[in-house]
C-alpha cells in the first residue's frame, strides 16, 4: 500500500468526508457526489488542502508569527488546549469579544466604573485558526477587514459570504477525531520549524562568531530528558563502588552571601545545626563515602572574591582533608555581584541557568594546571555545585551511567508542576526519554562534567561569551531526578526543615527521619515577620516537630513556644496589630489560628 493511500485512509478513518445533506454551488470543487443524501467531501482535495494550510502556517512559525486559536465547541477545548501548551503558545480568548480585532485600540468603559479596559489584543495576530467556522462568521468578517489570513474548516452548507472570506479552506466533516488529526498536525508543524529554526540561528552565530543572548533563548523549544528511576544501579559490591567513586572529583561554587535572609557572610558559612555550617555537611558526607567504599574524592572550592575568606575560616577545622580552594577567576566580570547566583536573588529559573558563567569557575582550576593533574591520579568526571544541597548529592547510579555510556555532559532538573500535570496525561511507558518544554523544568544546580572535554568547552567559549548552566541543557544530556536529590538553603522557610524532627545529624551527615510515612516534606509558608534569620531564631524557643504535618503557613507577628507539635494542614494568621504566642507543649492538629483565643487564652 502506497503512502498517499494510508493517508487517506486515515483521513477516511476521522470521518472527515461526510458532509451535509445541503451543498453549497461553490462547495462543489471539492465534493465527489452524494451518498444516502449526504454529500461526499473528496479525501484528495482535502488533502491538499491540509498540506497549503500547514506548509503557511508552517512558514509564519518559522517567522515567530502570532497564531489566534478560535473554538466554541467545548468538546474540543481540551484538545485545542493540549496543543497550545505544547507548542508553547497562550491560549488566547480575547475573540470571545466582540469587536476585538477592529475596536482593539479602543478601550471600553464599563457602567460604574471611570476607569478604562483594554479587553482586546494588544496586537493583531499574524493568522487565525477556526475550528468551528460556521459558529464564528463575526471572527471571520472582522479579520476580513484587518487582512488576517484565516486557516479554517468549512462544510458543504457554509455560506458563500463567510467561505470567500477563508484564505487557506480545508473541506472536512469537522468530527471530534479530525479536529485531533488537525491539531496535531498544527503542533508537529511548528514545532519542527521551531527546531529548525533553532539549529539555523545557532549556524549562523557559530559562522559570524556570535552567541545567542541568554534572554533570546527560546522557551519554546522541547528537549529530551530521561528518568533518573530508569538508570541501571550499581551492584552493592564495595570494590565495583570504589572503582566507579575514584574517577570523581566534587566542585562546589561559593558564589553567594546570605544577606537576603540576614546572615553576614557566604551562606555556605551559615550554621544549620549541631554546630555544622552548609560547608561542614558537605565535607562530611565526601568524607562518608571516602571512610566506606576506600576512595578518595577530592573536593575542589571555587570561591568568589566577597566569599573566600569566610570559607578558609570554616576549612579550618578540616585541615587534613582532600580540600583544595582557590578563587574564581574575575577579569570578564565588572563585579562579582553580577556574578552571585540568582537562586539567591529570588528570579526566574531559566534566569538562573544563565547566572553561573562556567569558564570563570574552571578557568582558576586549568590556569594553575589542577585539571591537568586530575586527570593524571585517574579522574573522570567532576560533580558542580553550584548551591549549597545539602541532599546526599553524590550518586553511584548516575556516574556509573556517564562513564559506561561515555556521556560528557549531563544537567540535573526537577519537574515543575506544569511538566508533572501533562506527565499525568501522558502515554509514555517510562524507559523513555521525555521530549517536553524546557520551560518546564527547573535546574537543581547539580552538574556532571567529563574533564577531558571541559578545557576545550571552556576555550572555545571564554574569548566570546559567556558559558551557561542553559546552554549545556539545551545542547547535551538532561537528567530528571526526584525531589530527595534538591535539598536547598535558600530561605528560613528551609532552615525550619533542616532544624527540626524531619531531619537529624548523624555522624557529622545530614539524614531524613525515618519516622515520617509521607515520602514528601511538609509544605512551608513563613511570613515577612520571619524572613531574615535572627528574627527567624527568636521567634523560636524551638523548632516545632512536623513529622506528622502536611503544611505550615504563618503571617504576621507569631511566637513559638518550646515543644510544639503540628499535624495536618496548619495556618497561623496574626493580624495587624496583634500578637499570637503559641505556648509550650501545644499540638495542632489541622488548625487555622488567627486570634490567641482561638488557642483557649493560654500564652506562652
Amino acid at each position: 500500500m502506497s503512502f498517499h493511500s494510508v493517508v487517506i485512509q486515515k483521513l477516511l478513518s476521522t470521518n472527515a468526508h461526510i458532509g451535509r445533506r445541503v451543498t453549497a454551488h461553490h462547495f462543489k470543487i471539492f465534493s465527489d457526489g452524494t451518498r444516502n443524501s449526504l454529500s461526499v467531501i473528496d479525501s484528495d482535495k482535502t488533502l491538499i488542502c491540509l498540506r497549503n494550510a500547514c506548509n503557511f502556517i508552517g512558514h509564519l512559525a518559522r517567522n515567530n508569527a502570532r497564531f489566534l486559536f478560535v473554538n466554541t465547541n467545548a468538546h474540543f477545548d481540551e484538545i485545542v488546549a493540549q496543543m497550545t501548551r505544547t507548542i508553547g503558545i497562550k491560549n488566547d480568548t480575547t475573540w470571545r469579544l466582540g469587536g476585538f480585532l477592529t475596536n482593539s485600540s479602543s478601550p471600553k468603559k464599563f457602567r460604574g466604573r471611570n476607569k478604562k479596559f483594554n479587553l482586546g489584543a494588544i496586537q493583531a495576530p499574524d493568522c487565525i485558526v477556526i475550528f468551528d467556522t460556521e459558529m464564528k462568521s463575526s471572527v471571520i468578517r472582522e479579520a476580513y477587514k484587518l487582512q488576517i489570513p484565516i486557516v479554517g474548516l468549512v462544510d458543504s452548507s457554509m455560506p458563500w459570504d463567510t467561505y470567500k472570506r477563508i484564505t487557506y479552506p480545508i473541506p472536512a466533516n469537522d468530527s471530534m477525531e479530525f479536529v485531533y488529526l488537525f491539531c496535531n498536525l498544527i503542533t508537529k508543524t511548528i514545532l519542527k520549524e521551531q527546531r529548525e529554526a533553532m539549529v539555523e540561528l545557532q549556524e549562523t552565530s557559530t559562522t559570524r562568531g556570535d552567541v545567542e543572548p541568554a534572554d533570546q533563548i527560546d522557551r519554546t523549544v522541547k528537549k529530551f530528558v530521561f528518568r533518573y528511576e530508569n538508570l541501571q544501579g550499581v551492584p552493592e559490591d564495595i570494590s565495583v563502588a570504589k572503582q566507579v567513586l575514584d574517577k570523581l572529583v566534587v566542585l562546589k561554587f561559593n558564589g553567594s552571601l546570605g544577606t537576603k535572609i540576614g546572615f553576614n557572610g557566604p551562606k555556605c558559612t551559615m550554621e544549620i545545626g549541631g554546630g555544622l555550617t552548609c560547608l561542614d555537611l558537605i565535607i562530611n558526607q565526601i568524607e562518608t563515602l571516602n571512610a566506606k567504599y576506600g576512595c578518595n574524592i577530592p573536593l575542589l572550592l571555587v570561591n568568589a572574591a566577597n566569599a573566600h575568606e569566610g570559607v578558609l575560616k570554616v576549612l579550618e577545622k578540616h585541615s587534613n582533608k582532600n580540600i583544595h580552594s582557590v578563587i574564581q577567576s574575575q577579569h570578564h566580570l565588572e563585579s562579582a555581584s553580577e556574578f552571585e547566583p540568582v537562586s539567591a536573588k529570588g528570579e526566574d529559573n531559566q534566569d538562573e541557568m544563565n547566572s553561573v558563567n562556567l569558564a570563570e569557575v574552571f578557568l582558576p582550576l586549568m590556569n594553575s594546571g589542577k585539571l591537568g593533574i586530575l586527570l593524571s591520579q585517574g579522574k573522570e568526571y567532576i560533580l558542580m555545585l553550584s548551591s549549597d544541597n545539602l541532599a546526599h548529592v553524590v550518586d553511584t547510579k548516575i556516574l556509573n551511567h556517564l562513564i559506561q555510556n561515555n556521556i560528557e555532559f549531563c544537567v540535573e532538573v526537577m519537574p515543575k508542576q506544569s511538566e508533572l500535570d501533562e506527565a499525568k496525561h501522558s502515554s509514555n511507558e517510562g524507559d523513555i526519554p521525555v521530549l517536553t518544554l524546557k520551560k518546564n523544568w527547573k535546574f537543581i544546580d547539580s552538574v556532571w562534567m567529563n574533564i577531558n572535554s571541559i578545557e576545550n568547552l571552556v576555550e572555545r567559549r571564554v574569548a566570546k561569551q559567556n558559558l551557561t548552566i542553559s546552554e549545556l541543557f539545551d545542547q547535551y544530556f538532561a537528567l530528571s531526578v526526584p525531589k530527595s536529590r534538591y535539598l536547598p538553603v535558600e530561605a528560613t522557610s528551609d532552615l525550619f526543615l533542616l532544624q527540626s524532627d524531619l531531619y537529624t545529624f548523624t555522624e557529622g551527615t545530614l539524614n531524613r527521619n525515618p519516622a515520617r510515612e509521607n515520602s514528601a516534606d511538609p509544605s512551608i509558608e513563613l511570613g515577612p515577620e520571619f524572613e531574615n534569620v535572627n528574627d527567624f531564631h527568636r521567634r523560636f524557643k524551638s523548632i516545632p516537630s512536623v513529622l506528622g504535618l502536611d503544611s505550615l503557613k504563618v503571617t504576621g507577628d507569631v511566637w513559638f513556644g518550646s515543644d510544639i507539635t503540628l499535624k495536618g494542614k496548619v495556618s497561623i494568621h496574626a493580624k495587624p496589630g496583634t500578637r499570637i504566642a503559641i505556648p509550650d507543649g501545644t499540638v495542632l492538629e489541622n488548625k487555622i489560628i488567627t486570634s490567641q483565643a482561638d488557642l483557649g487564652g493560654r500564652t506562652l
